[in-house]
């Protein structure tokens, strides 16, 4: 029987086919899906480097990869966004005078100050060489489009008549980075601009390339430029597009052209946004195939935030069982594994993480891979071992307290968004003599991507005086995407509401909760309450809703533990078989026609079911 799964697998691979397809769902498999039959794992610069990593950098996380990983099946060493730019900056673009690098055809170059081994023209082929030398793979990030500067100079396009202003064009430009302009599909020297592109990252080794700006809005005619210019470069380069979500009605498009694409936006190390991804992969395991890899995106664990454009120097601030339920997670959806963190600061919890083998067969070689339930934040997911007939079975607790009782608010600003007049909401509040103040912000009901929220200009007001609430230090404050600041947006830049811009306030992120002691004396508390500009730039998110409290938002508790049971009938199953604890390596033992487990709050499991023998 093994013997026949064996083959079963072989022939799966080959085809391009994983158990996934359906009448609605006709998968063609090309060459290029070859070069990626398994969801690619590396690490990319991103996490813990933003747009300012250096050579050296890059090096010592491919030497920690080449000792550590590599005997897992980590492979890819990627540098991302901006490596062209020598005078980059963290937390936050340098767009005021980037220093760019760039050739006579209008083709990006590696900032010589920061990548020293391209010097003289060289590119990254030396660094490429350093990592091929360590038996790995190299890759790069790039926006879609020609660089402005290019257009500006009207540079030539090689092996072509066109100029850069010939193929250019203003429209559906990159609404959160100004480099670049869109390349028009089907004008003269398009093409050729792209094959210039690829033609020079293959001459330099690269292996990989994620091209950001692509999914969303969803860039089909760049897509499928990039492809050919792939396909003509004479090099197997994985193509992988971003960011997310990805529009899920393009996705037999996107499957035939890339092999891997962005389903969520930047993910970092909070909870909710995990949380989050459960939906967001149950909706789009039916479209996993070799060589063709919807994209959760990168892992963000380990020392993430050095350089970075979310927070500080820092570990991940996932707990450990939430670690555990992202890497479970992960495997279960066959996601591509990009670890964002630091290698050379690991420590021995996160390796563990990086290399328990078991878990990353998962990953590797399961198919059939599907949710079985969601009841109540109990979430089962479960998927098929070819080579041996077993069943994988993760099990999720994902209940989390209930945050906010509406019914203490004092006041709520309702939904806002992009459509709300001036993106903002005023409010002066009769506190009512209390001396606590909370400060929340709420997702609006959608999710929690892109909600950068400001509280501008809040002041308390007495009989004979006012305080401006920034001059207090609050007691605790939390956010869904970096940290709350003050007088600054939550990326680190100035307070902008509707293109206005104020020193006084504080800047934070949905789900988010500030609170504050209050000094005697203030009844009254004003301010206004709006959307930062560099949200409502953006294609999705910024929906939020803005609430004051006066005494402890917080809902109910739920239990801390909570008991998840799978019966082997809904994995298709009867009978008794043996179960294994995939992260721990313990057999459980003998289980008939039911499974179960006591799980923690945000806690997770993974298991391997045999018949017995």
């Amino acid at each position: 029987m093994r013997d026949l799964f064996s083959l079963f697998f072989l022939f799966m691979l080959l085809t391009g086919a994983q158990g996934q397809v359906s009448d609605d769902n006709p998968f063609e498999t090309k060459e290029f899906h070859q070069w990626a039959l398994t969801p690619p794992m590396g690490w990319n610069s991103w996490d813990c480097y933003g747009p300012t990593v250096t050579e050296a950098e890059v090096k010592a996380n491919a030497d920690y990869m080449a000792e550590h990983l590599k005997s897992s099946g980590w492979e890819y060493i990627v540098v991302d966004i901006r490596w062209y730019v020598g005078n980059d900056k963290a937390h936050g673009y340098n767009e005021t005078n980037p220093d760019y690098s760039v050739d006579e055809y209008g083709r990006f170059l590696p900032a010589v100050n920061r990548f020293p081994s391209s010097s003289e023209g060289r590119g990254f082929k030396p660094l490429a060489d350093y990592v091929h030398s360590k038996g790995l793979k190299f890759g790069i990030h790039i926006m879609r489009g020609i660089p402005k500067i290019a257009v500006a100079n009207d540079l030539p396009v090689l092996n072509s008549h066109a100029t850069a202003r010939d193929i250019s064009s203003e429209r559906l430009l990159c609404r959160w980075l100004g480099d670049m302009y869109t390349v028009e599909a089907g004008r003269e020297g398009a093409q050729e601009y792209y094959n210039s592109l690829f033609s020079l990252y293959a001459s330099w080794g690269v292996d990989f390339i994620k091209v950001d700006d692509l999914s969303s809005p969803y860039h089909s005619g760049e897509i499928e430029m990039i492809r050919k210019a792939i396909d003509n470069c004479g090099r197997k380069i994985v193509f992988s597009t971003s960011p997310g979500e990805t529009p899920i009605e393009n996705v037999l498009h996107v499957q035939q052209h890339a092999n891997m694409w962005r389903i969520v936006g930047d993910f970092w190390d909070n909870w909710p946004q995990l949380k989050e991804h459960f939906e967001v992969c149950r909706r789009w395991a039916p479209y996993i195939n070799p060589g063709a890899w919807p994209d959760a995106d990168m892992l963000p664990l380990g020392h993430i935030g050095i350089r970075a454009e979310r927070g500080d120097n820092r570990m991940s601030r996932l707990t450990r069982d939430e670690q555990y339920t992202l890497m479970t997670l992960f495997a279960i959806f066959r996601s591509p594994l990009m670890f964002g963190g630091d290698l050379p600061g690991n420590d021995a919890f996160t390796l563990s993480l990086l290399t328990n083998k078991e878990v990353l067969a998962v990953s590797k070689s399961s198919i059939n891979n599907r949710e079985v339930f969601s009841d109540k934040d109990m979430i089962a997911w479960t998927a098929d071992d070819p080579q041996t007939g077993d069943k994988f079975l993760a099990l999720f607790n994902t209940v989390d307290p209930v945050e906010l009782c509406m019914e203490k608010a004092l006041w709520s600003s309702g939904i806002i968004t992009r459509q709300t007049p001036g993106h903002q909401v005023a409010f002066d509040l009769e506190l009512n003599g209390s001396g606590q103040l909370f400060l929340a912000v709420g997702n609006g009901g959608d999710n929690i991507e892109w909600d950068h929220a400001d509280w501008i200009g809040p002041v308390l007001i007495s009989e004979t005086d006012t305080l401006q609430l920034t001059s207090l230090q609050w007691k605790k404050a939390t956010a869904g995407w970096g940290e709350a600041r003050v007088n600054k947006s939550v990326s680190g830049g100035d307070l902008i509401v509707n293109r206005v811009k104020t020193a006084d306030g504080i800047g934070t992120h949905s789900n988010s909760i500030i609170e504050f002691d209050i000094p005697s004396g203030y009844k009254r508390f004003k301010g206004t309450a709006g959307l930062d500009d560099a949200c409502v730039v953006q294609n999705t998110g910024a929906t939020v809703e803005f609430m004051v409290f006066t005494q402890d938002p917080s809902g109910p508790l739920p239990a801390d533990s909570a008991k998840i049971s799978v019966t082997f009938g809904q994995l298709g199953l009867e009978g008794e078989y043996a179960v294994k604890d995939l992260w721990t390596g313990e057999d459980l033992g003998i289980f008939r026609n039911e499974f179960s487990r006591v799980l923690r709050r945000h806690a997770s499991g993974l298991y391997r079911i045999s018949a017995k023998q």
